[in-house]
């Protein structure tokens, strides 16, 4: 039985990315690189970058075979930069899904960047789950910074 096919897979993937987009672009440049509630804690923008190497490490692992996490997008210092390269990265992702097969989603094998062993589809819920949980802290971020955020549900 198939709870969730391919393709509404990707409408969920596309519909968070939409959303992380436009918690993004409400943020001011220099607080989006450089602002953060609490010393410890990461700008935004780190957040937005580990996302887009996480979602291209696993789509040309899943597609391809190619295992690699390099930090791909340490180089970008602009609002401008980081939305055109999410973009990309999102492009490169939909020509990639057409490679995979929902038999290739369901595959089991050791997770290469994190350890234990999961299905492709698994690995795929942990990258949006990872998103889903720094664009909340972006929220934060908006709100602490007297910014009102994104509407939730208009995806």
């Amino acid at each position: 039985m198939v709870v969730l096919s391919k393709e509404g897979l990707l409408n969920i993937l596309e519909s968070n990315r939409r959303l992380t987009m436009r918690v993004v672009e409400a943020f001011p440049e220099e607080e989006l690189f450089h602002y953060t509630p609490a010393g410890e804690l990461r700008p935004f923008a780190e957040m937005v970058k580990e996302i887009m190497n996480i979602e291209t490490g696993y789509m040309r692992g899943i597609a391809l075979s190619v295992w690699e996490y390099p930090d791909s997008f340490a180089g970008i210092s602009t609002k401008g930069e980081l939305v055109s390269t999410c973009e990309a990265v999102r492009d490169d992702t939909r020509k990639l899904w057409e490679e995979i097969t929902e038999e290739t989603l369901a595959m089991v094998e050791k997770d290469p960047f994190f350890g234990p062993s999961q299905s492709h589809f698994g690995r795929l819920q942990y990258a949006l789950e990872n998103e889903i949980h720094h664009r909340g802290q972006g929220y934060i971020y908006l709100r602490t910074l007297g910014i009102d955020p994104p509407e939730f549900f208009v995806r």
